[in-house]
């Protein structure tokens, strides 16, 4: 089965193509406070993740850069970039952002929204420009102390349905506890109280595959590695999924961070269908040979070649 693609920020954020500002930014808020850095201490996708949401917020959010995505002619390049001096405190950075300049203190809290799930989306497995189901944000990112966590390994059905886990701590007491549905890899639990001296313990799930797709409700996530050539010429690849492999047909000028999204290939609940996103990675080889090295020499000289005319 072969499939193509054409990057998504409305997938990204988790929203339909015809929202309006209020739930864009809204769906905005929600990601970005999933992504942001400072929250995600322990993730090491996470800053790469909040700069991908950044930039579909900042193209969605602008007629003119939107309209220029939607053709395919490009994306009009911000004027400006809230991360060249770092990641700013999140409220902060939202201030950035929504263009705010009231005091926090003085700020009225705006209600919480629930994630928007989609109904379920029939078909062969194909990748689509549609938006996948939105799986419930995971809780919000806690601070643990190293030996007051401990990682338990579900598999895909038992974090879809929730399991009951037994957890012996250090001092000898067992907990045992019920995992909510619909969890995800990298999820953390807070245990109040249970350790010694009346402190939290942590719990982290983990949802990989042996494959490597990372399990997150009804989505699945996959990191497809890819060589310079194809990224730059496009490629026919097997990627795993949960029913087996599939064939991606991944379009040239992919560059890292580009999301592809595989319909129906994500877990299902009753009348819910998840979909899984291939997010490609570009990697140079380690162990380049004479020749190569002679070949990338050669496209430097032509880059900077075309940077001069």
């Amino acid at each position: 089965m072969t499939s193509t693609a054409n990057p998504d920020y409305w997938s990204l954020l988790g929203i339909r193509p015809d929202s309006d500002a209020a739930q864009l930014k809204r769906a905005f808020r929600r990601e970005a406070r999933r992504w942001h850095p400072d929250l995600n201490g322990n993730d090491p996708v996470a800053e790469e993740r909040f700069k991908l949401v950044n930039e579909a917020y900042a193209v969605l959010n602008d007629p003119r850069r939107r309209d220029a995505w939607q053709r395919g002619t490009g994306v009009v390049e911000a004027d400006d970039d809230p991360f060249t001096t770092g990641f700013p405190d999140f409220e902060d950075y939202l201030d950035v952002i929504f263009g705010r300049r009231e005091r926090r203190e003085d700020a009225a809290p705006e209600p919480a929204s629930e994630p928007e799930v989609m109904p379920w989306q029939t078909g062969d497995s194909h990748v689509s420009s549609e938006r996948p189901v939105a799986a419930p944000a995971p809780p919000p990112p806690v601070l643990a102390v190293e030996d007051l966590e401990s990682v338990v390994e579900l598999t895909p059905d038992q974090a879809l349905l929730g399991t009951q886990v037994e957890l012996t701590l250090g001092d000898g007491t067992l907990i045992q506890l019920d995992t909510p549905p619909f969890a995800g890899d990298g999820w953390r639990l807070r245990l109040e109280g249970v350790a010694p001296g009346g402190r939290d313990h942590f719990l982290q799930l983990r949802v990989i595959t042996e494959d490597g797709l990372r399990v997150d409700g009804l989505r699945v996530h996959y990191k497809l590695e890819l060589f310079p050539p194809d990224a730059a010429l496009g490629c026919a690849v097997d990627v795993p999924t949960l029913d087996g492999p599939v064939t991606l047909q991944v379009p040239p000028g992919s560059s890292s961070g580009r999301l592809l999204r595989l319909r129906g290939r994500g877990l299902s609940m009753e009348d819910q269908l998840g979909d899984q996103l291939v997010e490609v990675v570009v990697v140079i080889p380690s162990d380049l040979g004479e020749d190569e090295r002679a070949l990338y020499r050669r496209l430097q000289e032509l880059a900077l070649e075309s940077e001069i005319q």
